[in-house]
């Protein structure tokens, strides 16, 4: 069985080692908690395996030394999302995402986007702060249509959480293929005709070039006036600058943000502005104990890469997943 030298490197790295070590005593595990200290780290283990949270957003992320080093070999990322390693060549190092780790609570995300706006709360809560007893009522979600762009994990677990809701279930993905939960799933190439059926746009798709702008001012233009944007992927899906056009034109009903093209979003950033728009800060897939799940799920493939098996959600640079 292999003895590879890994490194953790995240900001949680006392909690983390101390998982992994209960699955691999006998290794030699070594931990780094900033991006600036991870290249010496390298160089001095010349670690074979590096398992690497994005925990400090990507400016500055020590891309390089993960993907060109001359040691490392293995890159297991602690959420799916992998774009701020691209590109890499998988013929000198291979990538593993924790897909899945994370899916039921962006799925759960998105559903209290869903109802945020279905029964009101921005209005009624401006209507406490005044004291005010509104003639009110709420709108249900059952028999409303959403359209799922990605059916990954995440995505997949978005339409499980949505059937049992009531919804009419859409998909796309890049090779089309049945789907649970999804009622029709479609190509990008159909996207044209979808547009205008969703009453909820949910954003699951990596960022890729094929991604990148996917939602467009073409896309709002066709949605309905009632629609409601969810986006839990990265930014750069949807083009920005189209988005505020929509909701100053009122394009759409409003938006559930969870990713920008620049994060921190920037004070005066017009976003910020808007009541119909939910800002939060890219923490759908954070809840007490991801990352340490994420460990545990790493571990099992690592047990696998000493066995000199196929690792587990291995990403293709191309595809992005």
């Amino acid at each position: 069985m292999k003895t590879p030298t890994v490194i953790l490197h995240t900001d949680n790295s006392e909690a983390s080692k101390a998982v992994l070590e209960k699955r691999h005593p006998d290794l030699p595990i070594w931990t780094s908690s900033t991006y600036e200290g991870l290249a010496g780290l390298v160089s001095e283990t010349g670690a074979e395996v590096v398992y690497s949270v994005r925990f400090n957003g990507t400016p500055g992320f020590p891309r390089d030394v993960l993907v060109n080093s001359e040691s490392v070999r293995w890159v297991s990322v602690a959420g799916s999302g992998t774009d701020h390693l691209a590109p890499w060549d998988s013929g000198h190092v291979t990538v593993t995402n924790a897909a899945g780790v994370a899916a039921d609570m962006m799925a759960q995300y998105v559903l209290g986007v869903m109802l945020h706006f279905s029964l009101g709360f921005p209005t009624y809560r401006a209507a406490q702060t005044r004291q005010e007893w509104l003639i009110g009522e709420v709108e249900p979600i059952d028999g409303k249509t959403v359209l799922i762009l990605g059916l990954g994990k995440t995505g997949q677990a978005v339409a499980a959480r949505c059937k049992l809701m009531g919804l009419k279930t859409l998909g796309v993905r890049a090779n089309p293929k049945d789907t649970p939960h999804v009622d029709e799933v479609h190509s990008l190439g159909a996207l044209g005709a979808l547009w205008e059926r969703a009453d909820f746009l949910v954003v699951c798709v990596p960022l890729l070039e094929s991604t990148r702008g996917l939602v467009n001012q073409v896309a709002f233009n066709r949605m309905k006036s009632s629609a409601v944007v969810i986006d839990i992927s990265r930014g750069g899906v949807i083009e920005e600058s189209a988005l505020i056009s929509a909701l100053d034109s009122g394009k759409i009903r409003g938006a559930g943000l969870d990713v920008f093209s620049t994060e921190p979003l920037a004070k005066g950033h017009r976003l910020w502005d808007y009541e119909n728009v939910i800002i939060t800060p890219h923490c759908s897939a954070v809840y007490a104990g991801w990352d340490l799940k994420s460990v545990e799920m790493f571990a099992e493939n690592l047990t696998r890469y000493r066995q000199g098996q196929v690792l587990w959600n291995i990403v293709d640079p191309a595809r992005g997943y």
